[in-house]
């Protein structure tokens, strides 16, 4: 069904005869008007609005489209400048293709709700697109549990590699426990590893260096939650709105174009 356009009230007298009288290429001046006319005019615009609502509605969502476009760009200049370190620092763990046509770089951490539940699409869309790199960082922000869990995976991964890694990835998304030495001891044996050895490195510097610069990159790029993900091109805030599998169509699309 088509929808009838909205009607508007006209524009009060005043408004019209100070708009004709400022002529069509000229700019109306607020401040030469006296403190009468500055009072009536008001009054008339707020009539105006009270009348028509439908105005400020459509004035919010084109200054909402034009911030968040004014946001995609600056999110693209953020990637640019920080490249290297979002894709190559050296210390993150890589799995998918590593030779992948794109590459899908998550900022998580073990204690955020929507990191766990979007953990397992995140891992079955890489898999099942066979091209596609994936690049985690650890980025805890949710207390100690989040710290120790960021840990433990750090040193999994420097003890054992991206095969203990993955081991620490996935038991830790799925740990529901308090992420103590008690509880993590166990959980390092389980995955192959030597308890005293993963919980010794978990303080050592080299993974506390790990955390900072992960911390140091988010603050350049204006990170503030988990997960955050950074595809080809595109930083997304959040779990993408239109589906992961879409999201990655849509930015290879792009990047073809």
């Amino acid at each position: 069904m088509t929808r009838p356009p909205m009607t508007r009230l006209p524009l009060t007298p005043l408004i019209a005869a100070l708009l004709l009288c400022a002529g069509p290429a000229a700019a109306f001046d607020f401040k030469t008007m006296s403190d009468s006319q500055k009072a009536e005019f008001g009054e008339a615009v707020r009539d105006y609005l009270m009348a028509n609502p439908e105005v400020l509605i459509e004035s919010i969502n084109v200054l909402e489209e034009r911030r968040a476009a004014e946001t995609a760009q600056n999110d693209v200049a953020l990637v640019a400048a920080n490249r290297e370190a979002i894709f190559q620092d050296g210390h993150s763990w890589v799995g998918g293709n590593p030779e992948g046509d794109l590459t899908i770089v998550e900022f998580i951490d073990y204690r955020c709700g929507v990191c766990r539940r979007f953990n397992d699409e995140v891992h079955e869309v890489v898999a099942a697109d066979g091209n596609i790199r994936l690049v985690l960082k650890e980025f805890p922000i949710l207390g100690q549990d989040s710290e120790m869990s960021a840990r433990f995976a750090i040193a999994a991964l420097q003890l054992g590699g991206n095969a203990a890694y993955r081991k620490a990835h996935d038991a830790l998304i799925a740990m529901r426990g308090p992420a103590t030495l008690e509880a993590l001891g166990p959980l390092a044996a389980e995955i192959g590893l030597d308890p005293t050895e993963v919980t010794n490195m978990m303080n050592t510097e080299p993974v506390s260096a790990i955390l900072r610069e992960n911390r140091q990159l988010a603050e350049r790029m204006a990170i503030m939650g988990t997960p955050t993900f950074v595809i080809g091109d595109d930083l997304l805030r959040g779990v993408p709105a239109e589906g992961l599998t879409a999201t990655v169509e849509r930015i290879r699309a792009g990047q073809k174009g």
